[in-house]
């Protein structure tokens, strides 16, 4: 296997840690942590590429929140000037382990958003449906604490096989140590670093799924994966193989209520849709949840505590989401029942 090294210098260019500032602050730009730092942009820059040099950069705290989605998530947001870092780094690193992924890993790659997964899973339906068996069966998993299960030795040592530039590598510990210092578990969700570690992570079981185990339909995005099969006893082993090979080689549990097996006839819940192979209809859970939420908008709105902007892109994000799905009546109910414009 090729590994890298005489990495550093390009991460530490004043070209590269420029590219990153600038991708650091994308839609972010007027925020008063950003503003200062770009007041004195080329000192900023310039200390950052001295600290690099001399190894002397230490990453700073986090600001930790809790974000109630779907479910309760636990966020460590870096500051700015750790995000340009975050950015330098992956902007070099990041292209020489994404040549290493499978073609249907999905989530934190180049156009392999969760259009392309959705559509890809279509295609798999389609073709399973055109074999000459009665019923295809689909295993979908989801991985129990994904992000805070993660071992950083195993995934140190999983980097070490292509990057070799010890320069490099101790940069990568400053980011891993900064959160979990003690027991050296868990990677925080809010860095960019963590989107590609978690795919460097479980590029392992994907590896192992396509190549151990032989699978031709396969699918995963971050730590949801599926795999459709039209055995149900071949399926059901293949869920106990998993199960071993991510509690021995990975140190992760697969979620005890979100490993199920069923046919695939009666749609599968995925990346926020129910696909039918088809046509893809919205989930129920999502649809409440952004009535809810337009409710509370237009309340704040209404008493000037949201301008009309926000409010707009608040429809125009949503809108994006459902247009993707089979969902033109029920677009022209909730206008009518919430008096907006979904167009």
């Amino acid at each position: 296997m090729k590994t890298y090294k005489n990495l550093f210098d390009k991460i530490c260019s004043f070209q590269n840690l420029h590219l990153a500032y600038l991708k650091a602050r994308r839609c972010k730009r007027y925020r008063n942590e950003i503003l200062r730092f770009s007041y004195n942009l080329e000192a900023n820059l310039t200390n950052l590429q001295k600290e690099l040099s001399d190894q002397t950069y230490q990453h700073s705290s986090y600001r930790e929140f809790t974000v109630c989605d779907l479910k309760k998530r636990h966020i460590k947001a870096p500051s700015f000037r750790d995000r340009v870092i975050h950015h330098a780094l992956c902007n070099i690193i990041e292209p020489i382990f994404d040549k290493g992924f499978i073609y249907s890993s999905f989530a934190c790659r180049k156009e392999k958003g969760t259009h392309k997964a959705i559509k890809r899973l279509e295609r798999f339906i389609k073709l399973t449906k055109n074999k000459s068996f009665s019923k295809t069966y689909c295993l979908k998993c989801d991985i129990s604490k994904y992000f805070e299960s993660i071992d950083h030795k195993i995934l140190f040592s999983l980097i070490k096989r292509k990057i070799s530039d010890k320069k490099v590598l101790w940069l990568i510990k400053e980011i891993l140590n900064s959160s979990y210092k003690k027991i050296r578990v868990g990677i925080p969700i809010g860095n960019l670093t963590s989107q590609l570690f978690a795919n460097i992570y479980l590029n392992e079981l994907d590896q192992f799924i396509k190549h151990g185990l032989k699978i031709k339909y396969y699918i995963r995005y971050m730590d949801d994966f599926l795999v459709l099969d039209y055995d149900k006893r071949e399926i059901c082993q293949t869920k106990e193989k998993i199960r071993e090979f991510l509690q021995d080689k990975l140190k992760l549990e697969l979620h005890p209520k979100k490993a199920n097996i069923f046919p695939t006839e009666k749609s599968i819940d995925f990346l926020g849709y129910r696909i039918f192979g088809s046509y893809r209809l919205l989930r129920k859970d999502t649809v409440k949840k952004f009535i809810k939420r337009t409710k509370t908008y237009q309340k704040r709105l209404n008493k000037g505590l949201l301008s009309q902007e926000k409010f707009n892109n608040s429809l125009q994000s949503w809108l994006g989401y459902a247009q993707f799905a089979n969902s033109w009546r029920l677009r022209k109910n909730l206008e009518e029942k919430l008096l907006i414009n979904l167009h």
